[in-house]
């Protein structure tokens, strides 16, 4: 997780490494997800479950399931 400031709301990070089509090299590849935390239980840093769900706002279109590893 990335990012918590807002209420009941996390910015979720999701990245991945991605072969290039041309050259081959792996690269590094982020997308960014604001996703509904209703209990505000998150920190910057955990890991974390998301589904997918109906649009709550503009971009909130995720919602945690769960936290799979907190933070250290």
């Amino acid at each position: 997780m990335t990012s918590n400031k807002m209420d009941k709301s996390i910015v979720v990070t999701v990245s991945r490494k991605m072969k290039h089509a041309k050259y081959g090299k792996f690269i590094n590849v982020s997308k960014k997800f604001v996703a509904h935390d209703e209990k505000n239980e998150c920190g910057i840093g955990d890991s974390v479950k998301i589904m997918e769900i109906r649009p709550l706002s503009k971009r909130k279109r995720w919602r945690l399931v769960e936290i799979v590893e907190k933070a250290k």
